[in-house]
């Protein structure tokens, strides 16, 4: 399907692709991965025509439809709702549909004898143009269109009600998701991802993964998601150091091969530099020698050549570094814990709040994972927990010499750019107490990988791995014992992410995290607290426990124990049992027994409609286009858009039904 031929790109005098040559064939999975900067962003703007080659070519084999995300969506108009511009996905859908009702008015119009009246056009003219004009819609899914939109808006975070709001009003992010769902839902022959999940989150990043494994089209995914990598894609395209390498295997095998390749890299680079050596000390010793001149000059035309074709060591293995983390400062027990806590940004009579009735409590040395859709106050709770602002009733408490270290979704944002590695951390250095003395922190900023070299580089040139360690390093400057970490992921490739990884689950302080990367918070957490619509969830495990269980309890059956505070503190409300625990939730359960069978009642007869609406939906769309001589194409025409209504009106009533179960 795609094949590139020898493909060289340029910036300036950068260097970005020089002679890439790899293929993709059709209805495979690729993932695409590299340090950011390499070059994969370039790989997909050339596919999309947005990018002129300096040397080599892309052939693009049965011209596929292509789809991608745009980084800025704007509406049309002002007033254009979010369905209507996730519905102009398709391009030409609009057109099409339009002229198909011009034409069944116009046929119907012609009569049972025909005749020449609309454009000259006789009767069997316009049937044919129908026919085709009803293939192509037929082929861009246009009868179901509408459905795989909802569909596609409502896994990514949407509500129904937000369907029929402005597109303008929604936010950066939330665009993004709407341009993604857009994109999802046109079924494109060949789909381009762009790191889909860095405006998700977690609950969509797994709606998204299990979306694109019943895609069967050709993918090409650019992605630092393991999670989305593993499940998704089985050839890997590495690119680094201006090349792509393609690997004819899935993640995991790529992360072995590629060691072996640069192991072999890294031996003929060592051949090639002591080569180059011992002809640059000849030509050094022997060039101003008339006897040897000769001799001086064949050799420095070597090294030339050599200077040609010098290998390259792949950026990531350049910029590699560490992130050592210091033992945590003492503190008591308990960590943080929150009573009956509300919060809202609105200071009206009746205000919308983000979080109501909150009660959970955190102990030293866990590490939770803070989980839920987007908008349901996940930032908001680690800003309660760091100070930066505060409830407005209830209690939020830190604990016994509990110094929170908050790790904000903008830290990359608030590194001053102009400022050098070693005034960033001087400046965090001076209210610190736990480190003395230059020679201690300089110490420091070798810990978290910052060499001689490093430290007088202005921030605004640092990778992203190199930003977070930097922002890890100011953290710790300060000796915190609780990290809150909101997205600390986002700006990492494959490596920054494992070396984080890595780096957290040795430290042994206590820490709050959020984070869209379903490998990361799986290796990391040990405990999961879920923010829903109807309140706080806590699972005493971690990512594969939560999974697990999170359907089978009920929406409150965490809280009786969260809410009481320890040893029967504050609240006054003694601390359940386990047995006391297990009795209670089995009461419940058997109190939603009968609402539990009622909706699977529900279900199972919205899925027995929507099976014989499906039916008959083809039925009807195989006369459309199949016409028989007898075939009344607006009445035909009009029951299927009834059809579609009733799959419609099933399909919601599925939705609601399967969503209120999934919350018993």
């Amino acid at each position: 399907m795609l094949d590139f031929q020898n493909i060289s790109v340029r910036y300036g005098f950068q260097d970005v692709l020089t002679d890439v040559t790899f293929r993709v064939n059709k209805g495979e999975r690729v993932g695409v991965v590299g340090p950011n900067g390499s070059g994969k962003s370039t790989l997909f703007k050339i596919i999309l025509g947005e990018l002129s080659v300096d040397h080599g070519e892309l052939i693009i084999e049965e011209k596929p439809r292509i789809g991608s995300t745009r980084q800025h969506p704007e509406p049309d108009t002002p007033e254009e709702t979010l369905l209507e511009y996730a519905l102009r996905g398709v391009p030409g859908f609009h057109e099409l549909e339009a002229r198909m009702h011009e034409l069944e008015a116009a046929i119907d119009d012609k009569g049972p004898n025909g005749g020449n009246g609309h454009g000259g056009l006789s009767k069997e003219q316009l049937l044919r143009e129908y026919g085709e004009v009803q293939t192509e819609f037929e082929h861009l899914g246009g009868y179901d269109l509408e459905t795989r939109v909802k569909v596609a808006l409502g896994g990514l975070g949407f509500t129904t009600e937000e369907f029929t709001h402005p597109f303008a009003s929604f936010s950066g992010g939330w665009r993004m998701r709407a341009e993604l769902s857009r994109v999802l839902a046109s079924e494109p022959d060949l789909l381009l991802l762009d790191e889909p999940s860095n405006y998700l989150d977690l609950p969509a990043v797994d709606w998204l993964q299990r979306y694109l494994r019943q895609y069967r089209g050709t993918l090409m995914l650019i992605s630092h998601d393991r999670y989305l990598l593993r499940t998704l894609t089985d050839i890997i395209v590495e690119v680094d150091a201006a090349t792509a390498t393609r690997y004819e295997g899935n993640l995991d095998w790529y992360l072995k091969e590629r060691e072996v390749r640069y192991q072999h890299l890294l031996a003929a680079k060592e051949n090639q530099d002591r080569h180059r050596e011992q002809l640059q000390r000849f030509v050094d010793r022997f060039r101003a020698q008339a006897t040897k001149a000769a001799q001086a000059q064949s050799r420095q035309k070597q090294i030339d050549k050599i200077d040609e074709a010098r290998i390259v060591l792949p950026k990531r293995y350049s910029r590699r570094g560490r992130l050592r983390l210091a033992e945590p400062p003492p503190s008591g027990i308990e960590m943080f814990r929150c009573e009956h806590l509300f919060f809202t940004y609105e200071e009206t009579e009746n205000p919308r709040f983000v979080l109501r009735d909150v009660s959970f409590s955190i102990s030293r040395g866990d590490k939770v994972a803070l989980i839920g859709y987007n908008g349901l106050g996940k930032s908001t709770l680690m800003r309660l927990i760091a100070g930066t602002r505060k409830p407005t009733s209830g209690k939020a408490i830190l604990g016994h010499n509990v110094v929170p270290g908050y790790l904000s979704q903008e830290f990359a944002e608030t590194i001053p750019p102009d400022l050098s590695v070693y005034r960033i951390a001087k400046n965090a250095w001076q209210g610190a107490t736990n480190i003395t003395g230059e020679k201690n922190f300089r110490n420091q900023l070798g810990a978290f990988g910052f060499d001689e070299n490093d430290v007088e580089k202005p921030a605004g040139v640092l990778s992203g791995g190199e930003k977070i360690r930097l922002a890890f390093l100011r953290l710790f400057l300060q000796a915190p014992n609780f990290l809150l970490l909101d997205e600390p992921t986002t700006h990492l490739d494959l490596d920054g992410r494992n070396l984080l990884q890595e780096a957290l689950g040795a430290y042994r302080g206590t820490i709050l995290l959020v984070s869209h990367d379903i490998e990361f918070v799986r290796a990391v957490a040990t405990s999961v607290i879920e923010i829903t619509r109807s309140g706080i969830r806590t699972f005493p495990g971690g990512y594969d426990y939560y999974m697990e269980k999170k359907d089978a309890l009920p929406v409150h059956a965490a809280e009786p124990v969260e809410a009481s505070a320890p040893d029967g503190g504050a609240s006054g409300a003694p601390r359940l049992s386990s047995k006391e625990l297990r009795q209670l939730r089995a009461a419940e359960r058997a109190k939603a027994a009968p609402r539990v069978k009622e909706l699977k009642r529900r279900v199972a007869v919205a899925e027995k409609k929507l099976e014989e609406l499906q039916a008959a939906l083809e039925k009807a769309s195989e006369e459309l286009f199949n016409p028989k001589p007898t075939t009344n194409f607006a009445e035909l025409n009009r029951e299927v858009q009834i059809i579609q209504c009733e799959i419609d009106r099933y399909t919601k009533e599925w939705e609601d039904a399967a969503m209120e179960l999934e919350g018993q």
